[in-house]
This record gives C-alpha cells, sequence and structure tokens, in this order.
C-alpha cells in the first residue's frame, strides 16, 4: 500500500511539473521579426531627390551628393573650396508618418573656406519635410523638424542628435518650445568615428532621438509655426496646425559628410 502512495505521488508530482512547464512555454513572448528597408542601395541615388539653393529640385550641382562604396557622400571636390550658401538637401523619394529611421554618420575633411563658423562638423536629418518638388529655388531650408548632428572639434563638448526647427515648433514637457534649436544629452563624437543613429517619430505625437542606442532627445506635439525664409503668407496661414508626416532629407551645409546603412521601418 505504501509503495502504491509513492508511486502515485510521483505520477501526480511529474504531472504537475510537465504542466507547469507547458504553460511557461506557452506564455513566451512571440518574437517579432523587424522588417527594415533599405532607402539607399549603396550603389547610385536613383530613390533620391536633390535640391540645393539656387537651383531646380533633381539638379545634383557640382556633383554635391555622390553614392561610393556603400556610402552616400557630400562631396565639395568640384567647389574650389567656394560654398557660397549653396545649401543643400537629399530627399527620399517617398513621405513618411509613422515610423523607425537609422543610419550611420561621420564627418571628415576639412569645411569650406567660406562656410558659416556654425556650419562646421555640421548636418541634418530633416524629417517632416515639405515636398521637395515646391521649394522655392533660392530657399535655404525646407520647412521640417531637423535632427541636428554635430561633430566634435577635437576639444570641447558637443552634443550632436539636437533638435532644430524651421517652420515648426515642438512641446516638451507639455510646454511649447519656440527657440529655434534645443540640445541633447548625448556624448561629444570627435573625429571621423561612425556614429548610430535612429529617429522614433509617431506622426504629430511623440518623436524620440537615440544615439548609439542611447535615448538623448524627446519631443511631442509638431506644429507649424516660427520663422520660414520662403512663401511666407502660406505657411503663416498653416501656423499652429499639427505636422504629421513628410519627406526624410539629408543636409550638405559646407563640411563634408558621409552616410550609410540608412534604413526605415513602417510602424
Amino acid at each position: 500500500m505504501k509503495n502504491k502512495f509513492i508511486l502515485i505521488t510521483l505520477i501526480l508530482c511529474a504531472f504537475i511539473a510537465f504542466s507547469c512547464k507547458e504553460k511557461k512555454e506557452n506564455i513566451q513572448p512571440k518574437i517579432v521579426k523587424e522588417n527594415w528597408v533599405k532607402l539607399f542601395n549603396g550603389t547610385n541615388l536613383n530613390d533620391w531627390i536633390v535640391k540645393i539653393k539656387g537651383h531646380p529640385a533633381r539638379e545634383n550641382f557640382n556633383n554635391t551628393f555622390i553614392a561610393e562604396d556603400g556610402v552616400l557622400k557630400v562631396d565639395y571636390s568640384k567647389y574650389n573650396d567656394t560654398f557660397n550658401n549653396t545649401f543643400g538637401h537629399i530627399y527620399y523619394k517617398n513621405p513618411f508618418s509613422n515610423y523607425k529611421f537609422r543610419m550611420k554618420y561621420r564627418f571628415t575633411g576639412n569645411q569650406l573656406s567660406d562656410g558659416a563658423a556654425w556650419a562646421n562638423r555640421n548636418s541634418g536629418i530633416m524629417i517632416h519635410c515639405e515636398d521637395p518638388n515646391k521649394i522655392g529655388l533660392d530657399q535655404n531650408f525646407p520647412v521640417s523638424i531637423e535632427v541636428q548632428l554635430l561633430g566634435g572639434n577635437g576639444t570641447d563638448e558637443r552634443a550632436t542628435g539636437n533638435l532644430c526647427t524651421p517652420g515648426t515648433h515642438v512641446e516638451i514637457n507639455k510646454i511649447l518650445q519656440t527657440d529655434h534649436c534645443i540640445t541633447s544629452n548625448s556624448a561629444t563624437y570627435h573625429g571621423d568615428q561612425w556614429v548610430d543613429i535612429e529617429i522614433e517619430v509617431h506622426h504629430d505625437s511623440i518623436i524620440k532621438h537615440f544615439i548609439n542606442g542611447n535615448e538623448i532627445m524627446r519631443y511631442n506635439k509638431p506644429v507649424f509655426g516660427g520663422k520660414v525664409d520662403f512663401n511666407e503668407a502660406y505657411w503663416k496661414a498653416k501656423e499652429g496646425q499639427p505636422v504629421t508626416g513628410g519627406y526624410i532629407s539629408l543636409q550638405s551645409e559646407s563640411h563634408p559628410v558621409e552616410f550609410k546603412d540608412i534604413e526605415i521601418l513602417k510602424l
């Protein structure tokens, strides 16, 4: 009788252990594979639209933007060391609204001699951009939200992944921000090292910046507003309206810079 009781007890324990294991396995979260899509194919600029101040859309003045060795480069070798305020942007062909965007960037070489002091080792990712085909011929920057990219000068602290707002405003901690640029809490990256940046964008609700995997800035409720350098009456009429989406562009501001592994994940 005693042996029979022990046997029944062992069977019950085994059944309970198996049931618990099976239940635990059933509640394990499923791993969903993220479908990141390459925006830059590494060999040409076929999916991109260039717009440089003083030149019509799709004219790549002086071959400012080139594809070489799997890298999208801002190249000034044909500028004869004279920038002349020819600010440029290269836009991906389609607009986006709800997504994650990521890439690597680095600054190289020296700034053109007549580039502005603030533009030294300075570039940016413009999100929620206006249509590149409608930008004014002599317009400096698109109405957009800029994720500003800055490189260190080898000595001073200089955060990257900052926020600038050409023709827009955002909220931080429920307070409307009207300053043109707001500094992130990132580290400084000197020299020509590659830096990973990711941007998470949720329509007109929340936007986050990440550098090398660390969140360094977040803000909410982007709206149209503030100073613009083209078509002022049009943008004034839109002031206060939510900015819900737009194009993505990369800047040329007088310092050579390189971009690679440019990808997007639609949310």
